[in-house]
């Protein structure tokens, strides 16, 4: 009989699902892999970088210490989106870093996704987000991720309300639902914990699951503060087939798959990245 304080844990289940940092730290030391769902935008943003070729450092603060982090990283520093320089180009922004130039190396400090990232301890470390949930379920399944023997947890990062407490997203729940789903297509995975069921009921039973993330309140936000196009990139579904790993400290492009999850069919391949024009 299991620990009376371990109730939060989802030990029967090989796939589980949390929100925020403070669940990642509570379920991280009971998983193989941690995914990393931070929709609007930090789990977008590392899958912009990385699909261009850069290698993305997870940093959970936006202070000095941030600057001295990039300097011994040999990288540049993102910036907020409203800091955005012709010196400092790169940000917590998707359309931001399209435009950007070419960096090999970017510090990206985030409160949210940057400290989950950081609670995951000796876990492996996966960036969803819609633009490559179908990808990020097929390099789980192809990895042997989301099974009893092999458990994995899917963590909504949601944003803050004004007093630093979690306010969970509906972005965040749609982006999580969706690589859940996506694993479960490939096969292989599970059981689904109740928590993980409902976040990928909550994706497949949206009929319109890019529209409803882009009316919700995290992007109306966005929008009235001048960032559409992030909220635009953010809900190109299925656009990328880039699998950002934390791999020595940074995230990088896992093996990329191909093919439909639907159609049994998982192809393989190397990354072959070239940096943009």
């Amino acid at each position: 009989m299991g620990d009376m304080s371990d109730w939060y844990l989802q030990q029967e289940y090989g796939v589980r699902f949390e929100w925020g940092a403070g669940g990642a730290e509570r379920v991280a030391g009971g998983v193989g892999c941690l995914v990393v769902v931070d929709v609007l935008s930090f789990s977008t943003s590392v899958n912009v970088a990385v699909e261009a070729g850069t290698r993305v450092h997870p940093y959970a603060w936006r202070d000095e210490t941030a600057s001295v982090f990039a300097r011994d990283n040999a990288a540049e520093l993102a910036v907020g989106r409203r800091a955005v320089t012709a010196a400092s180009p790169w940000s917590l922004s998707p359309a931001a870093l399209r435009r950007a130039p070419f960096t090999p190396r970017l510090v990206l400090p985030s409160p949210n996704g940057s400290a989950i990232a950081a609670a995951a301890g000796g876990s492996t470390v996966v960036a969803g987000c819609l633009r490559n949930a179908s990808a990020v379920g097929r390099w789980l399944a192809l990895h042997g991720h989301g099974t009893l023997e092999r458990p994995l947890a899917v963590i909504a990062a949601g944003e803050r309300w004004p007093d630093g407490s979690l306010r969970p997203g509906l972005e965040d729940l749609m982006g999580a639902g969706a690589v859940i789903a996506a694993l479960q297509a490939a096969g292989g995975a599970g059981p689904l914990s109740p928590e993980a069921a409902a976040a990928r009921t909550a994706f497949t039973g949206t009929p319109d699951a890019a529209g409803a993330v882009a009316a919700c309140s995290s992007a109306l936000e966005l929008v009235r503060s001048g960032f559409a196009d992030d909220v635009a990139i953010a809900v190109e579904v299925d656009a990328s087939t880039t699998v950002p790993v934390l791999t020595d400290g940074a995230f990088s492009a896992g093996t990329r798959t191909y093919g439909s999850p639907l159609d049994g069919a998982v192809h393989t391949g190397p990354v072959h990245l070239m940096p943009p024009d």
